[in-house]
């Protein structure tokens, strides 16, 4: 079993400049819920590609500052009180909004494995910088590790998502031997 950190914990993405902090560690609620710190110009970059989740729900709730969310092709600027709701299957993107500091929470819903999916991404980007590109994008053999075996909690938008579940499972063996660990993994 990979225990996942107490609740609290933070971990900053230096390549991003965004800080995960994990207040609610409880697999067993019906939703998955932390904030996300952004710093002063922090996740302004980034592949510019929307994403998917197929199966839950994503809310943003701006607590401070502003955020950018792009939902469809569309941007929607939020301000400290405002959410939005992404229903599932709908593709999205979020940047700072502005040239301050952004704190927000997000909630998933249903759960799926959502806690430990992004624990493992924050432990990565923290632990192993040279497996990102400067922009903060995975190595493609690391990304195909992480959502294989996390399957159908994310995908890119505009790509089959059967091409990407083969691909992924064809490349997760090649990360495994080229040295790519996912810092947690799904509960047994």
């Amino acid at each position: 079993m990979f225990p996942l950190p107490p609740p609290g914990t933070r971990i900053r993405n230096p390549l991003q400049g965004e800080t995960f902090i994990f207040t609610h560690v409880d697999e067993t609620a019906d939703e998955v819920r932390f904030d996300v710190f952004l710093e002063r110009g922090g996740m302004t970059t980034g592949s510019g590609r929307q994403h998917i989740h197929p199966k839950s729900d994503e809310e943003f709730i701006v607590r401070e500052g502003r955020l950018k969310v792009m939902v469809a092709g569309a941007w929607h600027e939020l301000g400290a009180g405002d959410h939005i709701i992404i229903p599932r299957g709908t593709p999205h993107l979020f940047r700072n909004g502005h040239d301050g500091e952004t704190l927000f929470t997000t909630r998933f819903s249903p759960p799926q494995a959502f806690l430990r999916f992004f624990v493992n991404m924050a432990q990565n980007t923290a632990n192993n910088a040279n497996w990102y590109s400067a922009k903060g994008e995975p190595h493609l053999l690391l990304l195909a590790q992480r959502l294989h075996t996390y399957r159908d909690h994310a995908y890119g938008h505009g790509i089959p998502v059967w091409f990407q579940k083969a691909l992924f499972a064809a490349l997760s063996p090649v990360a495994w031997l080229k040295g790519y660990r996912l810092a947690v993994r799904p509960r047994e």
